[in-house]
């Protein structure tokens, strides 16, 4: 039985439960500095996970629930969603959370004295200090969204697919009994890896004794039959799987539950396979009913909306699954669990050919009524392209999984956090202007001239590749840098025992356990920026129509009082719309940007380093640190978003439009958005229709689709009148929203795009 003494026996006098825990944590972090870092890990975790578990909510039919502490450690989020990775502190909210209760001066001195030691001692600041000149100078570290530049790093360790099928065939005795015994057959006396590993196994089984305690109180205050019997059950489970592994589809998800709350990870996976075969057995066996094996997922999509807020992906469907009957019979729980409970998880179904037809018609149902999931990933091109991105072989890549906005990876074999943000279009505005941002006068990258010295598209095309592959280099070595600053300072014990072969080599996931080893680089306004090339080659060097310098004038001046020569750049050839000029220039830049990426595999320590097109609402706020561009788009306005054409861009309807998005080849990247506006009318008018196209697409190749079903009226009344349309939702890029919760921006961006 774990035994760890209450927060409480802390010694300080008159300090409160938050100064507690901040100074508990500190000085466990102090004193195990010089201590492997798994040690130091666990030690802090001790400390950390009392203090973020929180009771349970009346109706929960799961326990668990956490607060995120403005001082600790993670993988990837920090206080109020913010990107961290390892240890971190939020200073701000730090501050507001111990101000109103610091008492004395001498307090309110060691609080100083606290967040200046946090500041230099967070595992973020630590990769900074490690930045070279280079990184340094053309790296904008901070103000991310704020500040304009053309590359800016991202501090996580994002998209952890654990291997949650291995926690549930194992459970807590056998996931200890595995690592026990490496712990004994080791060359080592002392394996602080191992040892660490067991330590937070043993905060896995105090999380059970706690909400043992938590649910017993609850059962103690029910009053009504049914609450009662739930409760029941609830003590029944956590007392089951504290000795054994899961043998109800209640205890398997009570266990993964508890495990990705105290994991830091968000991302759940092939759940169908882990969680379907029990669904099955119960169902069979008539320990539940249909109707209370849809409680349970219900329920379990409920803690995942209210606990841990974005990305939470979850993952049905396709190749590779055992035993895919039993999955599919889960999967269908699951899509009726994302129509009563819309906009988390991200719902993804993995669809290919043979296919149950009852899980697609589910799904397209569920989509009409406007949920925007599950979103639809197609086996049949995903899996030949993983082959390629990743160089692995079929049985691998039939293990593909995404995470976030839609990245890719390899379900527990494979990382690849996008630590990095690049823009497109502002990198093509320092080539036309001699590496110097326009909006800022800061000099950004190579100096290399200005469009009037290119004498053709060539030679600007040229430069342009110079200034991409430059900032790609310096992105791609923070990545790398990133990953080892963290292996050095952390373990992710959670993660690492559900990672291939973390435990098998005795090494955490970033010191060398992890299989595969990837990044991903998230990249903006890459079809404005193609765009822009075409205009440039058509309307200034082809035509003649605009000289060099006054495209420069217009892009500067926001091209007021110049609609005429805007209108030019408008109707030069755009992408998305079946045109052979736009579409060849848009497949030369896609292949240059991925293949430019891809090859930092062979300068880095990375496995695999791949372009990601899977645009949140970046190209917004990127856009609006950006001036006009040749395109014809406004200064500061949305750029492209994924695989999309610019907005409104595509006028020749949806079969053109899915000609050209499927001629970027999708093994070159890891991970594109194919956003798609359809009309209620068209979407559910003629559902033969609708299938036949969504057939036609996959059949070119067509990676995955991001479907709202909406109609512009209600887009545009929510505007007006928010207040009517609380549960509008829609994809935005990689993930959905409630429409109303939206920057304006981004409001007038989703409006603008193409309804179909």
């Amino acid at each position: 039985m774990v035994n760890y003494p209450a927060l409480t026996s802390h010694t300080s006098e008159g300090l409160s439960d938050p100064l507690i825990y901040v100074h508990d944590f500190t000085n466990t972090y102090k004193n195990h500095l010089l201590y492997p870092p798994a040690v130091r890990e666990a030690a802090c975790l001790k400390v950390q996970i009392p203090w973020i578990l929180q009771p349970m909510q009346k109706g929960d039919l799961l326990a668990g629930r956490k607060r995120t502490p403005f001082l600790g450690f993670t993988p990837i989020q920090g206080f109020g969603n913010i990107d961290r990775t390892g240890y971190y502190m939020e200073e701000q909210s730090l501050r507001d959370e111990l101000e109103p209760y610091l008492q004395t001066e001498e307090q309110k001195v060691e609080l100083e004295e606290l967040i200046a030691y946090w500041q230099t001692e967070n595992t973020n600041s630590k990769i900074r200090a490690r930045y070279t000149e280079v990184m340094a100078r053309e790296l904008w570290t901070d103000n991310w969204g704020v500040e304009s530049g053309v590359i800016y790093p991202l501090y996580r360790m994002a998209g952890a697919h654990m291997d949650m099928d291995k926690l549930v065939r194992l459970g807590l005795p056998g996931l200890r009994a595995e690592i026990r015994e490496k712990l004994v057959s080791s060359a080592e006396t002392y394996h602080p890896l191992y040892e660490s590993m067991l330590t937070a196994l043993d905060m896995l089984e105090y999380s059970m004794i706690y909400y043992i305690e938590d649910v017993k109180q609850a059962l103690e205050q029910a009053d009504q039959a049914s609450d009662k019997l739930h409760l029941k059950r609830m003590v029944e489970v956590l007392e089951a799987i504290r000795y054994h592994a899961p043998r109800h589809l209640d205890e398997a998800m009570q266990l993964c539950w508890l495990y990705m709350l105290l994991s830091g990870s968000m991302e759940h996976g092939r759940m169908d396979v882990y969680f379907g075969d029990l669904l099955v057995q119960d169902l069979n066996t008539d320990f539940i009913s249909e109707l209370e094996a849809q409680e349970l997922v219900t329920a379990y999509w409920r803690m995942i909306l209210g606990v841990l807020g974005r990305d939470a992906r979850v993952i049905v469907g396709g190749v590779g699954r055992r035993n895919p009957e039993n999955g599919d019979r889960f999967t269908l729980f699951a899509i009726e669990a994302s129509r009563h409970v819309p906009f988390r998880p991200q719902l993804s179904l993995r669809c290919n050919k043979g296919m149950n037809p009852e899980i697609l018609a589910k799904a397209l149902d569920s989509l009409g009524e406007g949920t925007t999931f599950p979103i639809l990933y197609n086996d049949e091109a995903n899996v030949p392209a993983v082959m390629h991105a990743f160089d692995v072989s079929r049985e691998e890549a039939e293990q593909y999984a995404f995470f976030g906005c839609g990245e890719y990876m390899l379900d527990h074999r494979s990382y690849g956090t996008p630590s990095g943000v690049i823009n497109l279009v502002k990198a093509l505005e320092l080539t036309l202007f001699n590496g110097i941002d326009p909006l800022t006068g800061r000099e950004l990258g190579l100096k290399l001239g200005t469009l009037s010295d290119f004498a053709t598209i060539d030679d600007l095309w040229e430069a342009y590749q110079k200034q991409l592959k430059h900032h790609i280099d310096i992105i791609a070595d923070q990545e790398a840098l990133e990953y080892k600053i963290v292996g050095e300072e952390t373990s992710l014990l959670f993660i690492s025992m559900l990672y291939d072969d973390c435990i098998t080599r005795g090494k955490a996931v970033f010191e060398g356990g992890i299989r595969h080893l990837g990044g991903t680089l998230e990249t903006y306004g890459n079809i404005t920026a193609s765009d822009s090339l075409v205009a440039i080659k058509k309307v200034i060097y082809e035509e003649q129509k605009i000289t060099k310098e006054r495209l420069m004038e217009l892009i500067l001046t926001n091209f007021t009082g110049a609609e005429g020569e805007r209108k030019l750049l408008l109707e030069a050839p755009k992408f998305g719309n079946d045109d052979d000029e736009a579409d060849q220039m848009a497949v030369l830049y896609h292949e240059f940007v991925c293949n430019t990426v891809r090859n930092q595999r062979d300068r880095t320590d990375l496995d695999s380093y791949l372009v990601v097109m899977i645009n949140n609402d970046a190209n917004t706020t990127l856009g609006r640190l950006t001036l006009a561009s040749a395109d014809g788009r406004l200064a500061y306005s949305p750029m492209s978003n994924g695989n999309a054409p610019s907005p409104g861009m595509d006028r020749n309807g949806i079969t053109a439009l899915f000609n050209s998005m499927t001629k970027l080849d999708a093994g070159l990247h890891a991970g594109s958005s194919q956003n798609i506006k359809f009309s209620k009318q068209m979407f559910n008018g003629d559902r033969p229709k609708l299938e036949a196209l969504l057939d036609t697409f996959f059949e070119l190749g067509g990676t995955s689709t991001n479907i709202s079903v909406v109609s512009k009226e209600d887009l545009q009344n929510a505007m007006k009148e928010p207040e009517k349309y609380a549960n509008l939702i829609v994809r935005v890029g990689g993930f959905s929203a409630y429409f109303v919760t939206l920057n304006h921006n981004v409001q007038r961006e989703i409006l603008e795009r193409t309804l179909y």
